[in-house]
Formats: structure tokens, sequence, C-alpha cells
């Protein structure tokens, strides 16, 4: 072959090659990649060896009105819909309020509270576990209540505010199957579609109102309340009790009936719990007056029988050491003291009362009528 024949070759492949670039780049002008480029005003020109041109801007894709507001999570027409992007960051964040370690307490006793008053009112074998004590925004919580469910809204008369106590669907349909006598070990027959009746609604109630009782019960240590029934709503649009955006607590319970059951879930608004803010913030009973009774009392009892030395004083008078040194035996020590002075009695270094001295049954007496306050120490 000679050098012509291969330049010919070498000619044809370089002629195929280009015609696939070429296609290549047809598709992507098609796909839309021309849109990445913007205008020469927006994107500064490059020169053939890959500098910059002479403004000195980088080669950098500048971002439209409507993509900073899709990131920031702004709609189109400017309103306030769904959020996404940095915005649904912010919002999505939990909501973080002091801890009320006592709470924690509270429901543990509302726990074995209603699994004996759920075994007496089901006569059968209950069992009721906390699952978590959690902070929400009630907002947040009422688009996330499962329907259908029963909502029953309660309120606490001392704090004169309101609450939440709700019954999922699968609780509902077991304590009616439990209360009407049916068949141990078959899952209750749940209808959906349809309102609850009037007789599961009257049993539902009569479980919540024991669970407001145990409720109240389990507070009482703490601070006496009694949590009453108010209405019973199955669209939570109408269970409104505070503002979407307040904090609240949330207690999510398990009941459990052999193989039926279902979850409570308990939910106080931060408000309604403000009246005993400062004993749920204590980390066990009695931690805000810093005493326990019982040893209260039995401290009190042995400090009666303690014995406290007193001393009289009869008199006081200041002499340098020189002349103390000079003391010998028979030597006279002169104080001023007289018969109408009163006395001073001391425990120890501190000055306690003031008297009159005089005597009783051969003894030298100082009758009690001035009590001398303690000194107030300088905290300088």
């Amino acid at each position: 072959m000679s050098e012509t024949d291969e330049k010919e070759e070498m000619s044809e492949e370089e002629r195929a090659m280009m015609d696939e670039w070429g296609a290549m780049a047809g598709d992507d002008d098609d796909g839309g990649a021309a849109e990445v480029v913007a205008d020469s005003d927006a994107v500064p020109a490059f020169d053939g060896d890959g500098e910059e041109g002479d403004d000195g801007e980088s080669n950098a894709r500048i971002l439209n009105q409507d993509e900073i507001d899709s990131l920031l999570g702004f709609d189109d027409d400017g309103g306030g819909g769904e959020a996404s992007g940095v915005m649904a960051l912010i919002n999505s964040a939990m909501v973080n309020y002091e801890r009320l370690p006592m709470l924690d307490i509270v429901f543990d006793r509302l726990v074995r509270l209603m699994s004996t008053s759920l075994r007496n009112l089901t006569s059968d074998n209950v069992e009721v576990s906390l699952d978590q004590v959690s902070t929400v925004r009630f907002g947040d919580y009422m688009n996330s209540i499962p329907l259908p469910a029963m909502i029953s809204v309660f309120k606490a008369e001392e704090w004169d505010d309101n609450g939440l106590f709700v019954t999922d669907s699968a609780l509902i349909y077991s304590i009616v199957d439990v209360l009407l006598g049916g068949r141990k070990g078959t899952p209750a027959v749940r209808v959906e579609g349809r309102p609850y009746t009037t007789i599961e609604s009257k049993l539902v109630e009569k479980m919540v109102q024991v669970g407001l009782g145990d409720l109240s019960s389990a507070f009482d240590p703490l601070s006496p309340v009694s949590f009453t029934l108010d209405r019973m709503e199955t669209n939570p649009r109408f269970a409104t009790i505070t503002q979407g955006g307040n904090a609240c607590v949330l207690a999510r319970l398990r009941v459990d009936m052999g193989d039926r059951g279902g979850r409570v879930e308990i939910l106080i608004p931060y408000a309604t719990l403000e009246p005993i803010r400062e004993l749920l913030l204590q980390m066990f009973m009695g931690e805000k007056f810093g005493r326990d009774s019982i040893w209260e009392t039995h401290l009190t009892h042995e400090l009666y029988k303690t014995d406290v030395q007193l001393q009289a004083i009869l008199g006081e008078v200041f002499l340098p050491l020189g002349e103390i040194l000079n003391w010998k035996v028979g030597s006279n020590v002169m104080f001023s003291t007289t018969t109408n002075d009163e006395l001073e009695l001391r425990c120890g270094d501190f000055p306690m009362f003031k008297g009159p001295v005089g005597q009783k049954q051969d003894s030298i007496a100082v009758r009690i009528e001035k009590y001398i306050p303690p000194e107030e120490k300088d905290e300088r």
C-alpha cells in the first residue's frame, strides 16, 4: 500500500469519526443542552487558550429567579403552598422544648392504673404499655391522625384548659367486640367507610372516661386535677383546642387484649401544663421543697432531744496581754457588772438571750426576757 492510499484511508476514517461526533452534537442540541448556555452578556467569553475573557469573570451559570424560588421553597405564585428545599429543612425541624422529667413518672403511673382499670372494665387480660413521650406541634399532629379515629376533647378543671384523648380505629372495634361478648382469639371485624354508631360511641366513651379518671389519679401526687370529657369528635377540624404552631406533649400508649388491641394517644398542650410547670421540672418528688416530710419529722423529733449548753456571762473585761502575764495567785480582777444588769446567755460563741439575774432554791438563776437575733454576716 502506497503512502497516497494510506492517506486516503486515514482521511476516510477521520471523516467517519467527524460525522459521528457531529451526529452526537446534534442530539445534544435537540435535548436542550443549549439551555445551559446563557446569552453573551451573562456568560463571559473565553479565548482559544482556555483563559478568561477581557472582563476577568469566571465562566459560571447564573440562576434565574424561578430557580432561586424553587430552591428556597417558594411557589411560583409567591403563595404559601407546601414548602420544599431550604424552607422544608427549616420547618421540618423537631420542636425542641424544655424537658419535663416528672411527666415520665406520671405516664408510668398512668400505665399501671389503666391496666388495672381496663381489666376490670372488660373482664379480660389487658396489657397497657407506654411507647413514647414526645413533643409535637399541634397542627402537625392533627394532620397525622390516621382516620377513622375517635378524638375525645377533655378539660382540666383546675387548670382551665383542654387536651385530647385519641383512640384509633383498631382499639375502637376491639373494645366494642370485647364489651359485647366477642369470642376470644378472633380479631375484631372492622367495617370501614361508615360513621361510628351510637352504641360504639357510648362504649368508647365509657373507656375514655375510665382513662381520664386514671389520668387524674396519675397527676394527684403531683397536683390534684380533674379531667372531664367535654365532647367526642371524628373530624380533626372540630377538635381544635389550640393554635397549629403551639407545642404539645404527646404520649403514645399501646393497649393489648390478647390478639386484639390498638393505640391510645394523649395530647396535652404546654399551655395546659403551665400551672404546674415548676413541679414538672423536678427530677423527683419533693425536689422543689428540698425536704422529705418523713425525714423532716424524724429529724425534728430527734433535735428536740439534743442537749444544748448555755453559758451565762457574769461579766467581761478587756485587758492587755502584758497585765495578764503579771497575774499571780491572789490577784484581783474587777468587773463593772452590778446586780441590776442583765446577763447574756451564749451557746458557744453565739449570743442567744438576755435577762436579769436572781436566785432560786440556793442557785443563781437568769430569767430570759430578750432574744438576741443573729448578726448578719458581711458578704463582701
